[in-house]
């Protein structure tokens, strides 16, 4: 009988070998490169991968903490990894319930290929443009935000299809990112989750068959594989900002600590650990649905709420630890400053708070989701 792999453990092996890299990333610019060899090395890249492909089997949940762990030492490195996993534990929770035909992609992600994800920029309406010749689509488009690209071979992303007979439609495909007609353009100069390497990658009339079509779909509508994606990606995705943001908040406590009493510092640490709570507490129950649950309109409704409350209780517990640390923390040699402009990304993942408030308060009055 095969001895589980205790997840948990090997992130931590991780994220000893990432902890003397992060602040060199997010001083240049450069892409995480040791925790991402690091993260291959453990298995982690194929972890949900089904054992009859090749993989371990690991459930999200598992991966889920496996970042979180990550995130609290570089939050760069959990998210770049997040974007890999929740392309795979979506593909195999839709090869598992089902029966998509995924079952390829898994086997080449056990075999070591690496996947980046355009989904955010793109989400329903997506973008770039398909074109029908011989055999297939020649694909015309710049996705932005692609997050561990330069550790990634397969871009998994999408582009509309103007079809004659039932107008825009979107379709699903990945293209090697050394393929011909490929351009990897570094665009990421930004505030905060430096290390990412979330990149352009321009795509110039690149030739898909049509054999490589996963999916198609109306463009702009709410579709079974979004619910699915919300189910499974956002809680991978927000397991790296609750690591960012306990981190933060351990430091600022230990710091706090050495400072002379001061009469609202209890305050602020409860408001911190509150925040913090919420956050936690929110992600719990997103793990929980991505185990569990059953993808749909209502489930998707649940799942972006929290998503809502995980990313405004991570940034709120960073902006009171930096309040808790106190002047320290604003200087550029304090992990909590770096932490303070990496929770900032939490903002902008879909749904983005607005857009998941339409959505929901369109559940409760009974609208059309697609408006």
């Amino acid at each position: 009988m095969t001895t589980p792999i205790d997840w948990a453990e090997r992130a931590r092996d991780v994220a000893g070998i990432v902890r003397g890299h992060a602040t060199a990333h997010d001083e240049d610019d450069s892409f995480v490169s040791e925790g991402y060899a690091a993260i291959k090395e453990a298995s982690l890249l194929k972890a949900m991968v089904p054992v009859s492909l090749g993989g371990h089997g690991a459930s999200i949940g598992e991966i889920c903490e496996a970042i979180r762990i990550i995130g609290q030492v570089c939050g760069s490195t959990a998210l770049a990894f997040s974007m890999h996993s929740h392309l795979v534990g979506t593909a195999a929770w839709r090869l598992t319930h089902q029966g998509a035909l995924t079952e390829p992609l898994l086997r080449k992600v056990a075999e070591g290929c690496v996947l980046v994800s355009s989904g955010g920029s793109d989400w329903l309406q997506s973008g770039g443009t398909a074109t029908k010749t011989e055999g297939g689509f020649l694909v015309t488009a710049r996705k932005p935000f692609s997050s561990g690209s330069p550790a990634a071979d397969l871009l998994v992303t999408s582009a509309v299809y103007d079809d004659p007979e039932v107008g825009p439609t979107v379709l699903h495909f990945a293209v090697p990112l050394k393929g011909e007609g490929v351009e990897y353009v570094e665009t990421w100069r930004v505030m905060g989750m430096r290390g990412t390497g979330s990149n352009d990658i321009v795509l110039k009339d690149v030739f898909v068959p049509d054999a490589a079509i996963s999916g198609r779909r109306p463009k702009g509508k709410w579709h079974m594989l979004f619910h699915a994606i919300s189910m499974i990606a956002l809680p991978l995705i927000y397991s790296a900002y609750v690591g960012v943001a306990e981190s933060a908040r351990d430091k600022a406590v230990e710091t706090a600590r050495k400072r002379p009493p001061d009469r609202h510092l209890p305050i602020l640490v409860g408001e911190m650990d509150n925040a913090l709570r919420g956050a936690r507490l929110a992600h719990g129950r997103m793990v929980e649905l991505a185990d569990h649950g059953s993808p749909g309109p209502d489930t998707t409704n649940e799942v972006t709420s929290l998503r809502t409350l995980v990313g405004n209780g991570a940034i709120r517990t960073v902006e009171r630890a930096m309040m808790v640390a106190g002047g320290s923390a604003f200087y550029r040699s304090s992990d909590i400053e770096r932490a303070f402009r990496d929770v900032q990304a939490a903002r902008y993942h879909p749904l983005q708070e607005k857009v998941q408030l339409e959505y929901s308060g369109r559940m409760a009055l009974g609208w059309d989701i697609d408006g």
